[in-house]
């Protein structure tokens, strides 16, 4: 294998001749992968904590020494700093559990810082404790979350109450900062529930498109390998009976069966990646030479252009199912396919439809029918025989 060049690796060398990476315009799988919210959720976080600066002017107007008010701003700073980064590197954890390990490690740094502050300049300190609520709520699953979020709200209750009777005039001086705890836990907690709702809401859709994309692949392939798989067993029966009569005609049966085999093998990739379509031009040209091997008289016709071009997909699918069904189960003398610009008729002269042999492949028309809008009717032919499949919109 060839090496890649510094332009294909997007590297380019500086004037020392060393590499260096080439800035990328395009953005990273994982960029891509995240959404806004995931990738700019901090802003939101972070930005409360201009709130801070209630507790700073506190601590820096409070009556005790310059050097302990010195230092209790200084710890209020640090506790700002802590905060925006306990919160940054929380969000980004790649699961709950992990959030909730960088939590814990936020609150533990900031409750110390906070108390240091509190015992340095006074119960103005205690002002920050709104944003442990903050990042509790945040750090671990819902209930968890939850519990520990509550826990730090009475406790700073709890801690409030005592600091404040503690000293002379307390309650009126600093009784406001019950407040902050109060609106942050309802407002906080309530962003939170949304939050455990949305990834509920979101799992429920990638079930749902995983089940929806795994019903796909079982329907297309269920029509790939049904229709390929009875139209080479009927080619193969045929070569059969002609290898001693007609051995030149059972050879090219055979060939046909060796094409079919590897047309069916590209169709089942194809349907599997998702990317197999059916085309009605094929189907018709298909469905008259699965009826012809078969020894049914086959009335196909020989264009669908009268077809509207936005339902030939489902004719088309519809048109393959009902074929390999008619080959499989009819026993049936004659196919008469008739087509118009609104839907599909497939009628036959046999035995009547049998439900159980049948049922997978009426399924699938039906669901294909019914995501675009129209109608599967299946029933015996107008004169009380055989069996009329009909696709109307």
């Amino acid at each position: 294998m060839g090496t890649m060049s510094a332009t294909e690796t997007g590297e380019e060398r500086d004037p020392g001749g060393s590499r260096r990476r080439r800035p990328s315009t395009l953005p990273s799988a994982a960029d891509a992968a995240r959404g806004p919210w995931d990738r700019f959720a901090w802003v939101l976080g972070i930005v409360w904590v201009v709130f801070m600066l209630f507790p700073i002017s506190a601590a820096s107007e409070s009556s005790a020494p310059s050097i302990a008010r010195g230092a209790g701003v200084a710890l209020l700073v640090a506790y700002a700093v802590t905060y925006m980064a306990a919160y940054a590197w929380m969000i980004r954890s790649g699961d709950w559990r992990t959030a909730a390990r960088r939590g814990g490690i936020g609150l533990a740094v900031m409750v110390s810082l906070m108390a240091a502050a509190a015992i340095l300049v006074g119960p103005g300190a205690l002002g920050a404790g709104a944003f442990l609520i903050s990042i509790a709520m945040f750090a671990g699953p819902i209930i968890q979350a939850l519990i520990v979020a509550t826990a730090a709200f009475l406790g700073q209750y709890l801690v409030l109450t005592i600091v404040l009777a503690s000293v002379p005039d307390g309650f009126a001086e600093f009784g406001v900062l019950y407040m902050p705890p109060a609106i942050v836990f309802v407002s906080v907690g309530c962003i939170r529930l949304i939050t455990n709702a949305q990834e509920h809401h979101d799992e429920i859709d990638r079930q749902l498109s995983l089940v929806a994309e795994r019903e796909r692949v079982a329907r297309d392939v269920h029509d790939v390998l049904g229709h390929s798989l009875t139209v080479v067993t009927v080619k193969a029966e045929l070569a059969e009976r002609l290898i001693d009569r007609d051995p030149e005609r059972a050879k090219a049966e055979i060939a046909q069966v060796r094409s079919l085999s590897r047309e069916a093998l590209a169709e089942v990739r194809a349907t599997v990646s998702g990317l197999r379509v059916a085309r009605l031009a094929d189907e018709l040209v298909a469905a008259r030479s699965a009826l012809d091997g078969a020894g049914i008289r086959a009335d196909v016709p020989e264009s669908g252009d009268v077809v509207d071009p936005r339902r030939r997909i489902v004719v088309a699918w519809t048109l393959r199912e009902a074929v390999t069904n008619v080959v499989r189960h009819a026993r049936a003398a004659r196919c008469e396919v008739r087509l118009a610009s609104d839907g599909i008729i497939i009628e036959d002269d046999g035995i009547g439809i049998e439900w159980d042999d049948a049922a997978s492949g009426l399924r699938g028309m039906r669901e294909r029918a019914e995501a675009a809008g129209a109608s599967l009717s299946v029933g015996p032919g107008e004169d009380g025989r055989g069996t009329r499949v009909e696709v109307r919109w």
